[in-house]
């Protein structure tokens, strides 16, 4: 019985004070920043119901009730119901596909009366918890390929059920668990890999019409055959220590190269991408050899990374101009600087950079932007509300919000270190992978940086379904690390 009477206070003190302070600085900052970009020229009243900043104190008063709540409960409960929790969304999410209800375009929300609510932002928590009690299982080894298949699994089910609702920024989210697996021990090539993906698309997307010098090739093409070659030949040194065939591998790719393109520059103009595959698919090949010969899987997985590599990139070029819609190849295309199209799908980017610039270092001041009284910038109450930070609060109050991030951050990971369980620290991890990635997308989006997926700043983007679930993200971790030092009956 005292035990009982001593789990509440202890709770109370083992919470993590410093954290709830930043939410509630972000939460203040947040409507703030939702009043300057709602705020119309006559309003008399921002804190009334009809207006978006008084609905958005509502939003912000039931996430203090609800994160209350949360951290009333007995933690145990996250981990024993991650399960019922996860399975629950994963149906409210296929239900969703079949809403009739679309909103822009997209299947995404339910309307109940009054209130529209986004399952997909609700699900990520649900998908945290899940991903989280698999991982802290008993055998649970992600370096065996089957434990990892089922954790990614668990992932990328809730983010094709959301692609189902037309709702691709929401998607990609899901992306970020990536951070956390690599956290967890998911093997680098693995993130390389990735990365190196984005730079085969840009590369070779931005730079396919241009030719290279006198000759009719191609420089993106050329570019992202020649990075795949030096990249495996890279990967035989690191991961099959074997300097010389490293050596030869780069020296070959390089010099044969080399020669080709001289030949076709003063002898015969001809297109040296085809010399390039060739090259490639020698490369292949003799991993191949490698691996049969000497059953060293690391030949077999560097031989699928630069097939897989190679196949990416003529298969995103075919998806891009023969399956995309014309607007998302507009998008595209206005990000990689082949499109200018301020009229059109670079028009929210070019008024949003505007905005920002308008600002200065100091900014306009509370309620004084231009740009956004004067409604330039679409959807800068939600998508697009950092710039009405940049245009009211300036670069000093651009770099205060973004400062409040890297705490909330950076104390997300101390928080995460320090759990003494493992599901409290990959739900941790988890945690502070979603809000990194949002951060850095909306601010990137918004600057003109990262393409415009349609994702929310945590806690500024107006509305109840993100700010409910950021909340749910934030506090479930924030109750389980106070319940660290509890001894259990």
């Amino acid at each position: 019985m005292a035990q009982g009477i001593d789990r509440q206070p202890s709770v109370l003190r083992s919470l993590d004070w410093w954290t709830i302070g930043i939410y509630i600085a972000l939460l203040i900052f947040g409507w703030v920043s939702v009043c300057g970009a709602s705020y119309t020229y006559g309003d008399n009243n921002i804190f009334s119901m009809d207006s978006r900043s008084g609905m958005q104190i509502v939003w912000i008063a039931t996430s203090i009730v609800l994160g209350f709540v949360l951290l009333m409960m007995d933690d145990r409960v996250y981990d024993t119901f991650s399960y019922v929790i996860y399975a629950a969304l994963l149906l409210l999410l296929f239900v969703t596909i079949f809403n009739p209800h679309q909103i822009k375009g997209s299947r995404s929300w339910l309307v109940l009366g009054p209130l529209r609510l986004q399952p997909a932002e609700f699900a990520k928590f649900a998908t945290a918890l899940a991903v989280s009690k698999l991982m802290s299982t008993y055998g649970f080894n992600i370096h065996q390929w089957k434990h990892f298949a089922a954790a990614c699994g668990v992932v990328l089910l809730p983010m094709l059920f959301i692609i189902g609702q037309r709702e691709t920024g929401s998607a990609l989210v899901y992306l970020s668990f990536f951070l956390m697996f690599y956290r967890e021990g998911m093997p680098g090539s693995v993130l390389f890999t990735g990365v190196a993906m984005v730079v085969y698309f840009v590369v070779g997307i931005k730079f396919e019409n241009v030719m290279l010098l006198g000759t009719p090739t191609s420089i993106g093409k050329f570019a992202v055959l020649l990075l795949v070659q030096i990249c495996t030949a890279f990967m035989v040194n690191i991961y099959c220590r074997e300097k010389k065939q490293f050596q030869y591998i780069l020296l070959g790719c390089l010099g044969t190269t080399l020669v080709v393109f001289l030949f076709s520059e003063y002898v015969i103009p001809f297109d040296i991408v085809w010399v390039q595959l060739i090259i490639s698919m020698a490369l292949i090949l003799y991993l191949l050899y490698m691996w049969l010969r000497t059953r060293f899987p690391s030949y077999f997985f560097i031989m699928a990374f630069a097939v897989g590599s190679i196949v990416f990139f003529y298969s995103a070029d075919y998806v891009l101009n023969n399956v995309m819609e014309p607007h998302q190849r507009v998008r595209i295309n206005v990000l990689l600087g082949l499109d200018e199209d301020l009229s059109g799908a670079g028009y929210n980017v070019h008024q949003s950079e505007i905005a920002i610039g308008s600002g200065g270092l100091r900014g306009k001041g509370f309620l004084n932007g231009t740009q956004t009284k004067l409604k330039f910038v679409p959807e800068q109450d939600t998508d697009f509300i950092f710039c009405t930070v940049g245009e009211e609060e300036g670069f000093v109050g651009s770099a205060g919000v973004l400062l409040l991030f890297l705490a909330l951050i950076l104390r997300l990971i101390k928080l995460a270190e320090r759990q003494p369980f493992k599901f409290g620290r990959i739900y941790g991890y988890c945690v502070l992978s979603i809000f990194l990635f949002h951060v850095f997308i909306n601010v990137g989006m918004v600057l003109g940086l990262t393409p415009v997926i349609g994702i929310p700043l945590p806690f500024f983007s107006y509305g109840g379904s993100s700010l409910w679930g950021f909340t749910l993200l934030l506090f479930i971790f924030l109750r389980i690390d106070a319940g660290r030092n509890l001894v259990r009956s």
